[in-house]
């Protein structure tokens, strides 16, 4: 009989071997299951991150586009704003215009008379007023002729003149800030 145990006990450590290796393949197919489990969570994660960089993405450039059409709302609203000025002192230019027409033509018998220095005085206050608004005559007359400045309606020969100079004004011009308001209408000598 103990020759049969010593048969049976090898037989049985085999048993025995073979169940311990069924376990371990047991407890590594779960493992295999947390693998894919923690390789699914993985890609959950990265899923997200890559989700969470496209929401970054588009709300940078939702803020960059916003932003940018506030600055061009801005500056849109103050060009309106400066055309509707330029508008205006369009309008009160001939005002001016007329003013020293009269004061030029006023008869020398009336120089002193009160009507006429409150003419001046009416004119100066305009002036005045343009100059605060940033308006400002453009010098012409006895100036280079400069087509960003002055429009030349006439030529004239001028021997005694320099070539391409202004010998005659017959309107003023402004500037409005540093652009032309309005152009002055010159002869020019050539």
């Amino acid at each position: 009989m103990s020759k049969h145990k010593k048969h049976f006990e090898p037989d049985a450590e085999k048993d025995l071997r073979k169940d311990e290796a069924e376990e371990e393949l047991k407890e590594e197919i779960p493992e295999e299951e947390e693998i894919s489990e923690e390789t699914e969570q993985e890609n959950e994660a990265d899923e997200k991150d890559l989700k969470i960089a496209e929401l970054d993405d588009k709300f940078k450039r939702l803020f960059a586009e916003f932003d940018n059409f506030r600055k061009r709302s801005e500056t849109e609203k103050a060009g309106r704003f400066a055309d509707g000025e330029k508008t205006v002192l369009l309008k009160i230019l001939p005002l001016i215009d007329n003013f020293e027409r009269a004061l030029a033509n006023v008869p020398g018998e009336l120089a002193g008379n009160a009507y006429v220095e409150g003419m001046e005085k009416i004119y100066r206050s305009f002036m005045d007023l343009m100059k605060e608004l940033g308006v400002t005559p453009i010098e012409a007359v006895g100036q280079p002729f400069d087509a960003n400045l002055h429009n030349a309606v006439m030529h004239v020969e001028d021997e005694e003149q320099p070539e391409n100079t202004v010998v005659e004004e017959f309107q003023k011009g402004y500037l409005f800030g540093d652009k032309v308001l309005r152009y002055s209408m010159v002869k020019v000598a050539n």
